[in-house]
């Protein structure tokens, strides 16, 4: 198919077309199959034409698409409820996208210092991360490159280092207008960033401390992927507010915003809302998703698969001079070179896997959960030989 001159140049998309999909296999136009170690971009946690996920789009398609969040919609009530369960958080608010879910926790954020009379509310954010590309959360956004181009940014962040609480703990001794923390349990864009094992416990007493609220973006962490349903159930803590978006819907655009506790009665009626939001055939898809992520418990076989995936790794680039650094929980992993490598990403296309690179030199792997053993060994193979091949 020829490029239409008619598309905003938003992307640079490769020289590749694909027509369907299936499991953990993309197939182009001409039939050529693809092993997808991307899943859209950590999207198709289920893969892809999941049976489960199609017939629930099927069978809401041919009842109702749509109608408003003015009446009563219970298939979103039934996902919120789920979850509610999963998490442990009181309350949702739905929208269509990641953005949009860390959007309405900035409103939170806001909305909960203005009622305690904060006339200028602060949210900190942490250098490296990605929450978006609206105004707001690409201001809150700790990477330039996002910014340029785009000032004057949203005010009212406050900017840290990730993964340290030292500089966190004295924005708090000089700020008296703080009233949250943004940031992700790990840094998907920026490179799949862990932080240090009691960092999200140590942020939750702080906000504990200071009466600020802890907000974590799961958008790319959530729904299974780390071996947890959510990356903060590694630690022994609950979020304020927690965003999702991503695979909860196995690729139907849906998003979501978590509270509990105090910032659960937050928004009121007038407040915030969405058209499209926790639509009928949105949340079938995301119903169908938790459904078949609790049946065959795919969250355990991510940590499973994460380790196996994460010790080839190492085995096959043992004592490799050019890779500084192989990291990751569950099926969220990198590879960390010392150089630039986005060439990479249309080297492996050619070899017929689907990866990554972010962060300039970081290989990013986000298979879906439902990886054989044989596939999970096939994209450690061949990722590696590349890596060997090209440098």
């Amino acid at each position: 198919m020829n490029a239409s001159n008619h598309l905003m140049k938003t992307y640079a998309p490769l020289n590749v077309c694909f027509d369907r999909g299936e499991g953990a296999y993309l197939y182009d136009d001409k039939g050529t199959a693809y092993l997808d170690a991307l899943a859209g971009i950590a999207v198709c946690g289920l893969g892809h034409t999941h049976p489960a996920v199609t017939k629930a789009i099927q069978s809401q398609a041919e009842k109702l698409l749509h109608t408003s969040n003015i009446y009563c919609i219970q298939n979103q009530q039934l996902l919120a409820d789920k979850l509610c369960e999963i998490s442990d958080m009181d309350r949702v608010f739905f929208s269509n996208s990641g953005a949009e879910a860390n959007e309405a926790a900035i409103k939170l954020a806001r909305l909960y210092g203005n009622k305690q009379n904060i006339s200028n509310p602060s949210i900190i954010v942490t250098d490296g991360s990605f929450h978006g590309r609206t105004l707001a959360t690409l201001s809150a956004t700790g990477n330039r490159k996002v910014h340029a181009g785009f000032e004057p940014l949203v005010q009212g962040f406050t900017r840290a280092p990730y993964n340290d609480i030292e500089a966190i703990n004295s924005i708090a001794q000089n700020s008296n207008n703080i009233v949250a923390i943004l940031v992700e349990p790990i840094q998907g864009e920026g490179g799949i960033t862990l932080p240090d094992e009691n960092y999200l416990t140590e942020l939750r007493h702080l906000c504990d401390k200071n009466n600020w609220l802890l907000m974590l973006d799961e958008i790319q962490t959530g729904m299974g992927r780390t071996g947890k349903w959510f990356a903060f159930q590694h630690s022994d803590i609950k979020p304020d507010v927690m965003t999702l978006a991503k695979s909860l819907g196995n690729g139907v655009p849906i998003g979501a915003c978590l509270a509990s506790g105090k910032a659960a009665e937050l928004f009121q009626p007038g407040n915030h809302g969405s058209t499209f939001g926790g639509n009928p055939l949105a949340c079938a898809a995301a119903n169908a998703v938790i459904d078949s992520i609790t049946k065959d418990k795919l969250y355990k076989r991510a940590d499973e698969l994460g380790k196996r995936m994460l010790n080839g790794f190492k085995v096959q680039l043992k004592d490799l001079p050019i890779v500084k650094s192989i990291r990751g929980k569950g099926l969220m992993l990198g590879i960390e070179l010392d150089r630039d490598c986005p060439e990479l990403v249309n080297l492996a296309l050619q070899r017929h896997c689907l990866i990554n690179v972010t962060a300039g030199s970081v290989i990013r792997l986000l298979p879906p959960l439902i990886l054989s053993n044989q596939q999970a060994d096939t994209i450690v193979d061949v990722v590696s030989k590349l890596i060997k091949d090209s440098f």
